[in-house]
């Protein structure tokens, strides 16, 4: 069984990658998160990185947002397929969102952005 873990090795941290993704990636929008992924050169580990801006709210609905996007990632992880970068936005809605409807949403989000492996 694959691990259930999101360690910070499977993070984008730099600025320069979420840069780079924003310019060259595709983005995939929704009501309450915007996806963006990029085949990744090199690696063979996803990393993925979150951005919630003071638009979703103050620092605690941002933190609290962060949160649940990081426990759905956790666990969609292992369904996804190798070597990407993918970014979440999380917009304004996502603050008041309940949690199965956030998680439908990046699920959807990444079946659109195909990186997910086949069921």
């Amino acid at each position: 069984m694959p691990s259930l873990r999101f360690p910070k090795s499977a993070r984008l941290s730099r600025a320069g990658e979420f840069a780079r993704l924003r310019r060259e990636g595709t983005s995939f929008h929704g009501k309450l998160i915007v996806l963006s992924v990029l085949k990744a050169e090199s690696e063979t580990e996803t990393r993925i990185g979150i951005i919630t801006s003071r638009r979703v709210g103050g620092a605690v609905q941002r933190n609290r947002v962060r949160r649940r996007l990081r426990e759905i990632i956790r666990a969609v992880r292992p369904q996804m397929m190798r070597g990407w970068h993918v970014v979440l936005v999380a917009r304004h809605a996502a603050s008041t969102a309940e949690f199965s409807i956030l998680r439908a949403e990046v699920l959807a989000l990444a079946r659109r952005g195909g990186i997910l492996l086949p069921a």
